[in-house]
């Protein structure tokens, strides 16, 4: 494989577009009914209405944040380079974006560092490794690692007979090891270390009789040798990764493609599909916790990121606006018309939040005309 040429790109925009949003701070206390007694039906009737209004209130979302846009990066492309890939590093100062126009982006989030060439359809950066590797996988079927301080490929494989990769990921229990969902219905976990150059297949599954396409993998962050796959069956699926001749769990709920996996915690799971919901689950009892509705998703790929800190669930819409829900309410906490809006047609194709733990929060966005923003979030203050 040739080497890489890397060139220098354009500086982002500094303009700043502010904007602000809340929510009332509702009440959660509950009011007891008070004894209506002797008086009359009509005074009785309206402390029944203002009662039930109270408590309709108290089911409403609440936001804890006030949200702003800090920055917006347009694309320099010639044609629509659509983001269909965010991801910060492990420090959260380096951000990753990839897209239809052949070019990876690295950020940090203040300036644009470099690009490179590769039809994007999935990254992630490999755990360990300080921000220095970075994982690929493309719509021609190839996974990929580049080493961005030497700017070189360290390997490149292809085990799925040249159809789309839809998802990459790595473990965290051996940062080796990496998965990868493609067009031709299967998981594989791969390793460098194995077999000849570029590593070898270590394990392969096939979710469905009919080889659905396998559209997202996540192997669980939090030290259990889980991963979870999405596919295009309808269906999420979580694996032991030491013995993956069948699921531990099955997913069913959604009524159309399953686009995202993503573990909030060491208990639950939260899923994205084309029939326009989230859903939270309880892993080990394979039960639905909560939907989340508000956004609009009935064929693109839009995005799915959490923020594990905050308990915030962020994702795209194909009404071209950004949506952040709370982990606790089915609507959306907060939700921002991406701008500028370019095409009619255009849409908000990924987001990634940066895993910080504290009181401010920042969550990428970037669009199918390739414009990448930068929303910051600050706790209230009641």
């Amino acid at each position: 494989m040739g080497a890489f040429h890397w060139t220098q790109g354009p500086k982002p925009s500094n303009a700043t577009f502010p904007f602000e949003w809340a929510m009332k701070n509702f009440c959660s206390q509950f009011h007891h009914l008070p004894p209506v007694g002797r008086r009359s039906d009509e005074n009785a009737n309206q402390q029944l209405t203002t009662i039930d209004n109270q408590l309709q209130d108290e089911d409403k979302p609440r936001s804890d944040w006030d949200f702003s846009l800090s920055t917006v990066v347009s694309s320099t492309a010639a044609v629509s380079d659509t983001l269909g890939v965010i991801e910060f590093d492990p420090s959260g100062t380096i951000v990753a974006t990839g897209g239809i126009a052949r070019k990876i982006r690295i950020y940090n989030l203040n300036s644009l560092l470099l690009e490179e060439e590769a039809k994007l359809s999935s990254l992630r950066w490999k755990p360990g490794s300080g921000g220095r590797h970075l994982g690929s996988g493309d719509y021609d079927g190839v996974v990929m690692e580049y080493d961005l301080e030497r700017q070189l490929p360290i390997f490149e494989r292809d085990e799925h007979g040249g159809r789309r990769v839809w998802s990459v990921d790595y473990s965290h229990w051996d940062p080796f090891v990496g998965a990868s969902g493609s067009d031709d219905g299967t998981m594989q976990m791969w390793d460098p270390r194995s077999g000849g150059e570029g590593g070898g297949c270590v394990a392969k599954v096939q979710p469905t009789i009919g080889r659905s396409s396998v559209c997202c993998v996540e192997f669980n962050p939090f030290g259990d040798p889980l991963i979870a796959v999405g596919c295009a069956d309808k269906r999420a699926y979580t694996y032991d990764v030491r013995k993956m001749v069948e699921p531990l769990h099955v997913f069913a709920g959604h009524t159309k493609t399953v686009t995202y996996v993503r573990f909030l915690d060491t208990e639950t799971m939260v899923s994205a599909g084309t029939d326009g919901c989230l859903k939270l689950w309880n892993m080990s009892e394979s039960r639905l916790i909560r939907n989340y509705r508000g956004h609009v998703n009935s064929r693109s790929f839009v995005g799915l990121s959490i923020w594990r800190h905050g308990g915030l669930l962020g994702c795209g819409s194909e009404n071209n606006q950004v949506f952040v829900y709370d982990k606790r309410w089915g609507e959306p906490i907060w939700v921002q018309r991406f701008e500028p809006l370019g095409s009619s047609h255009g849409f908000v194709s990924s987001v990634c939040w940066r895993q910080v733990h504290e009181d401010k929060c920042t969550l990428l966005a970037g669009g199918s005309n390739g414009v990448l923003q930068v929303f910051v979030g600050t706790r209230k203050s009641y």
